[in-house]
């Protein structure tokens, strides 16, 4: 399994920005999928979830409504659509994927076998 995030840049504080995470190698439809993110000097913190069944969706307390997740199976792609940015949004952000249901928990990284490689969000004050 391969994933390539994308769509990172810089905003202006307010602005909005959306990533897409292109995944291959697999059904896509078949994984548990998350964005994580992590700031310079921070730990990965988890920032929004599908599970496995695509029904629900999580999200950190800090982006909920302002970020929303959603997958379009046929591309094999997720997105996350970022509003209201604000600058402690500011970190790299990536894109996970998870084949294990049994242990799987949307907001552990570990929790997550393949990860893209990160794509940088700048938001200016």
């Amino acid at each position: 399994v391969q994933l390539q995030a994308s769509g990172g840049g810089l905003v202006q504080a307010g602005g909005s920005l959306r990533l897409s995470c292109a995944a291959s190698g697999r059904t896509f439809s078949s994984y548990g999928m998350g964005w994580f993110r992590q700031a310079p000097g921070k730990n990965r913190e988890f920032v929004a979830a599908f599970s496995w069944s695509g029904r629900s969706t999580y999200y950190a307390d800090s982006v909920k409504g302002r970020f929303s997740i959603s997958r379009d199976n046929a591309k094999n792609t997720m997105y996350l659509q970022m509003s209201s940015l604000r600058p402690e949004d500011t970190a790299l952000y990536y894109c996970a994927a998870s084949l294990d249901d049994t242990n799987w928990i949307a907001a552990i990284p570990s929790s997550y076998e393949y990860w893209g490689q990160g794509t940088q969000v700048t938001v200016s004050s």
